[in-house]
């Protein structure tokens, strides 16, 4: 029987192959319809030209928008090859990537979530990341970050192949540190290690693997960014003395698409700047999220704490645009594995709702645009513009009750 059930799941591959090829040949024939401009991508190509030409990194505005480099020198340093392509080239190849990256970020989220390694699981592994790509692709995370050219994706999957491996592989943390610098926000994961290591060290566990994961991150995360100072020292000495200090360079924090804590905050005070109330909350919420990834990961849980690191983050940071929340995807994956293995009403309609929230749209079903129109939202309307981080908090909050449902029981 398990011969015929292997060959079956083999048969079926190529099934879900073309599935999967239908859906992204929609997805893209559907962009090039809406004629997205792609205006993250442009921005990208704007400092690999900036590094190239030995010119003025932090003080570049480009795009129609005025857009500014916000991101550390060592991206600017990897987006040079793009100034090589012709523009059109350059949106049709980071398009075949993202979705190319979309997949793996998907195989790498099934690989967490799921356990198990023999062939049968892998050939299910296979096909089940072909299906779930071809509809991940239309929730509004990835849609949003196939619309600017976004490089979320590729920071989702650095972290995951760290965090998807197997428990003391010698470079886990590499890929986190380089996601860190190209992006800050990923830093929070060696964070996660380190903590971990010392909860397992009071426990008089194996502290050492996360603990050198976090040293591996740390000194991958040095080494691009000395060597992004190498080449960029006048533009390096500038970002991490002044730059990295200037939240409001990102963008207007009360956005509908900053889902952040600090975005809902203004939205929800009407300010542009809710200041000390963010400060206050992000610290409790930093601390909590960190607190339940480290239980989880305590109690083998690996991707309920990556996930909870993922969402605070995600949480904590200043500004956390719509296209950011691409960690949607293992979180919805997760929450139904869950659901089908144990089953359950309150399981299948968390993860129903979860899934609602990232594939509806509604947080741009409200007033926003020019004029600041945010600032005036209604409570129905600030509840929308803040879904994101609502589920977000609503899965943290979970995890604090079965990790005290589980010391209890």
């Amino acid at each position: 029987m398990t011969v015929i059930a292997f060959a079956a799941t083999r048969r079926r591959v190529p099934l879900a192959a073309g599935a999967c090829l239908l859906s992204f040949t929609a997805f893209w024939l559907a962009q090039r319809a809406a004629d997205v401009s792609m205006i993250d991508l442009m921005v990208y190509r704007a400092e690999g030209e900036t590094a190239r030409a030995g010119g003025d990194l932090y003080a570049l505005r480009t795009t129609e928008a005025h857009l500014p480099t916000t991101y550390p020198p060592f991206a600017a340093l990897l987006f040079t090859p793009l100034t090589l392509l012709e523009i059109p080239d350059m949106r049709a190849l980071a398009t075949l990537g993202n979705l190319f990256l979309l997949w793996a970020f998907v195989a790498l989220s099934l690989r967490l979530v799921e356990e198990g390694g023999h062939a049968r699981v892998e050939h299910v592994r296979a096909e089940s990341a072909l299906w779930v790509s071809a509809a991940a692709v239309w929730c509004e995370p990835v849609w949003t970050t196939l619309r600017y050219g976004q490089i979320n994706l590729l920071l989702a999957v650095l972290v995951l192949w760290d965090l998807s491996r197997r428990p003391g592989h010698r470079w886990t943390g590499a890929g986190i540190g380089i996601a860190a610098a190209i992006k800050l926000t990923p830093g929070l994961f060696a964070v996660f290690l380190l903590l971990t290591g010392a909860a397992q060290a009071l426990r008089r566990g194996g502290w050492r693997p996360p603990v050198r994961h976090a040293c591996v991150a740390v000194v991958s995360f040095a080494g691009a960014t000395l060597l992004a100072g190498v080449v960029l020292p006048r533009d390096s000495w500038r970002f991490w003395t002044r730059m990295v200090f200037e939240a409001g360079r990102v963008g207007l924090v009360e956005d509908t698409a900053n889902q952040s804590l600090r975005g809902v905050l203004a939205r929800l005070l009407h300010t542009t700047e809710p200041g000390v109330w963010w400060m206050v909350s992000a610290a409790a919420c930093g601390a909590l999220g960190l607190a339940v990834a480290v239980a989880a990961a305590l109690r083998g849980e690996r991707a309920r704490a990556t996930l909870s690191c993922a969402a605070t983050a995600l949480l904590v940071s200043p500004v956390s645009w719509s296209h950011h929340w691409v960690w949607c995807v293992p979180m919805v994956l997760l929450l139904g594995t869950e659901a089908a293995r144990r089953g359950g009403r309150v399981r299948w309609t968390g993860a129903g709702a979860v899934l609602l929230v990232f594939c509806s749209y509604a947080l741009w079903w409200v007033p926003h645009g020019a004029g600041r129109l945010e600032l005036g939202q209604n409570y129905g309307q600030m509840t929308l513009s803040a879904l994101y981080g609502v589920t977000a908090l609503g899965f943290l909050l979970t995890e604090v009750t079965r990790w005290r449902t589980s010391r209890t029981a």
